[in-house]
């Protein structure tokens, strides 16, 4: 094999995978349809023209079969080239002008089984060439259409922003060079073997020209999503990429090396050459990565789309997603994703609102209240658009050229213009949009195929988790209900076992004239006593309060809440605070004694007596550079409480102090400490071992994060 040779078979080689990886990714869309024949021509083309080159000098039958083998593909890359520029562009033409178009390719297509087309072939110095026929010169005429196709491009590109442009550029470049060299491949069919007016052979440049447009179109997919081509770019893969990329780089340079002096070439020697550079590259990407190059790797970061170096970590978040049970939680993480790692400048996630079926504004960045969107309705066109052409997300620039003709995509651009931003990908449910994701520019790049790809599986995870977590929720709220029915029936039980001994202390005084019985008096005391503290403990459970944020010395009120639980419980009981001194937080000081008296009470109660309860004030290792945290842990060497109770104890008018005294308990005190503890956005912990005693842990922010002004409806309005 002679090192020429090589050239149009690797060109058949890049085109036919190409053509193959574009109809893999897309196979409904007629433009990538379209570019898979227009490949197996260019495959076909190379694939004859290589055994063209290998033909012995003697071989005229041989040779013959393949320049008519070749042609079958050459014939229809005009018509091709042509079509696939007007579906780019976006160019409606008559059905009819298509298929009388492709009829006539077909004609000529059969020509190409007689010598009408190709008459004969003939010997050149280095090669076999056919010998034009009638058919091949009136085919030449048809060759004009390649130069409509350049036309259509240059003028589609002259219609799009600067930055749109980049898409359409290295196509029309290696668009121009194919037909260019495409019509030099066609002058020795002609008769004509050297360039005119010089003495040098005409060589098959045609050849290498397309292997630069399937290197060149392979390009455009991978960054600019050509063809509407979204890729997913692994590590595995990219690392195939950069060795391929080497690959035919080496493989060139040897190649221009043998054209000048191809007598200091052997087959060996060529071959040799190439596998050293492989391997010498697959060693030094594998050991030193770095060895090419600054952390920043630019040029490869555009050939690839950067895809490779976060893929990773989303796809852990994506892995992950199923186990979020609160939405909050799961906004939080996508936040810290969509800002930190897709490095998005703003975005806007707009969810219904199942309550009053109204859409708003759940979490932006830059953050904003939540607002309502009153213009965002089941039936908008930005809903409609997505329910009927069943499109996976919408570009809102108006110059994109898969959906700037679509009327339904024009009026949802419009509905959703005063966010500001550039696609937005629906959050849906067996068929229902529920929610859309609006994401703006990043903050350094441009959007790159991979990044859409990456940020439609993350909303296609999102949308089933959020999904679920309602479902859930509305599970919980039915749950609700149940507890609320429990927690009347106990009440009224509870209630009227204390009014039992009231009752007929009045009954007695009645019937024995205004006398009261000295037994049942303290005992209708005391439970009276008792119901007012039970009214009032469940009136603040029910209420929704708002604590009165101020700067205070949070050690200064451990030890208040631990005077008021010593004066309220009569046992031989000793309670420590240890602290670091002075911890200032902002903090509703009423509800944080209570809150702390309520815990230190029940350790109280729980340990025997002579024992000791422990109550410690730490400060967290600071992990936020806006506040830090603060723990109070409360600890007692009680009983401790048992594993089936320990899931329930929060839980309202869960109580296991049913006595009826003084210190009996309604089950209301840990679910208040939950809500105090949630009004002012800590957290709330309890451990315990039986016959070892019980933690309760609280922490608690040193300052409180203030929501920011909503400024999205001035946006709407303007």
């Amino acid at each position: 094999m002679r090192f020429g040779e090589l050239i149009p078979l690797i060109g058949a080689l890049v085109n036919f995978s190409l053509a193959v990886f574009v109809l893999y990714h897309n196979p409904r869309a007629l433009v990538s349809r379209v570019y898979f024949f227009l490949g197996i021509c260019f495959a076909i083309w190379n694939y004859g023209t290589f055994w063209m080159f290998r033909m012995d000098p003697g071989d005229h039958d041989g040779a013959l079969f393949w320049a008519r083998f070749l042609q079958f593909g050459v014939i229809w890359i005009p018509l091709m080239l042509c079509h696939i520029s007007f579906l780019i562009a976006q160019i409606p033409v008559p059905r009819w002008l298509v298929r009388t178009l492709y009829g006539l390719h077909a004609v000529i297509f059969l020509m190409n089984f007689t010598s009408f087309y190709v008459a004969d072939v003939r010997r050149a110095s280095y090669a076999w060439y056919a010998v034009a026929g009638t058919g091949f010169w009136l085919w030449s005429a048809v060759f004009s259409l390649v130069w409509v196709s350049i036309v259509v491009l240059f003028r589609f590109r002259r219609t799009l922003p600067a930055n749109a442009r980049r898409r359409v550029t290295p196509l029309l470049v290696a668009q121009t060079a194919l037909v260019t060299f495409g019509g030099n491949d066609i002058l020795p069919i002609l008769g004509i073997y050297t360039y005119p007016g010089t003495h040098y052979p005409i060589y098959p440049f045609g050849s290498m020209a397309v292997i630069l447009y399937g290197v060149i179109v392979g390009y455009s997919v991978l960054q600019y999503q050509l063809l509407d081509v979204r890729v997913t770019m692994s590590r595995t893969a990219a690392k195939a990429i950069r060795m391929m990329f080497i690959f035919l780089t080496g493989l060139c340079a040897l190649l221009i090396l043998w054209l000048i002096h191809p007598e200091g070439f052997t087959m060996y020697s060529f071959f040799a050459a190439l596998a050293t550079l492989m391997i010498g590259a697959t060693c030094a990407a594998t050991l030193f990565p770095r060895l090419f190059g600054d952390s920043s790797e630019t040029i490869e970061r555009k050939l690839l789309g950067d895809t490779f170096e976060y893929e990773d970590q989303v796809r852990r978040f994506v892995e992950s997603i199923t186990w979020y049970s609160d939405v909050n939680l799961l906004f939080n993480d996508l936040d810290d994703l969509l800002t930190r790692v897709f490095d998005l400048a703003s975005y806007f996630l707009i969810l219904r609102d199942d309550t009053n079926r109204m859409f708003e504004v759940t979490r932006s960045h830059p953050a904003h209240s939540p607002v309502q969107c009153p213009e965002l309705k089941p039936q908008s066109p930005v809903f409609q658009y997505f329910e009927w052409s069943q499109g996976e997300y919408l570009p809102l620039d108006s110059n994109d050229v898969y959906t700037r003709r679509s009327p339904l995509a024009r009026q949802a651009r419009e509905q959703l213009a005063s966010f500001h931003s550039r696609f937005c990908f629906p959050l849906s449910s067996e068929g229902e949009t529920f929610g859309l994701l609006l994401v703006g520019d990043k903050s350094h790049g441009r959007f790159s195929a991979s990044d859409i790809t990456l940020l439609l599986t993350v909303v296609k995870s999102m949308s089933l988790i959020v999904n679920q977590i309602r479902l859930k929720t509305q599970i919980l709220r039915a749950q609700e209900l149940d507890l609320l029915g429990k927690m009347s029936r106990g009440m009224a039980h509870d209630l009227n076992n204390l009014l039992t001994p009231v009752w007929t202390l009045l009954q007695l005084s009645n019937e024995m004239g205004g006398e009261l019985d000295e037994e049942l008096l303290p005992m209708a005391l005391r439970n009276v006593t008792t119901m007012r503290a039970y009214i009032r403990e469940a009136l603040f459970f029910s209420e929704n309060l708002r604590p009165d944020l101020q700067l205070g010395r949070l050690d200064l009120v451990v030890r208040n809440a631990i005077e008021v639980a010593r004066t309220s419980r009569k046992k031989e009981i000793s309670v420590i605070a240890i602290a670091p001194g002075e911890v200032l937080a902002e903090m509703d000081e009423v509800l944080i004694q209570r809150l702390l008296a309520n815990l230190i009470v029940n350790a109280i109660d729980a340990s025997p007596e002579g024992e000791e309860v422990q109550v410690f004030l730490e400060r967290l290792p600071k992990v936020d550079p806006t506040r830090e945290w603060l723990r109070v842990r409360v600890v007692d060497r009680g009983e401790g409480i048992p594993k089936e109770n320990l899931s329930r104890i929060l839980t309202p008018y869960f109580t296991t102090k049913n006595r009826g005294d003084e210190n009996r308990g309604f089950g209301l005190g840990l679910a208040i400490c939950r809500k105090i503890v949630t009004l002012h956005g800590g957290n709330l912990a309890i451990s315990s071992q039986i016959r070892k005693g019980t933690t309760v842990q609280v922490d608690l922010p040193s300052r409180q994060l203030k929501p920011a002004i909503p400024a999205i409806k001035t946006a709407a309005a303007s």
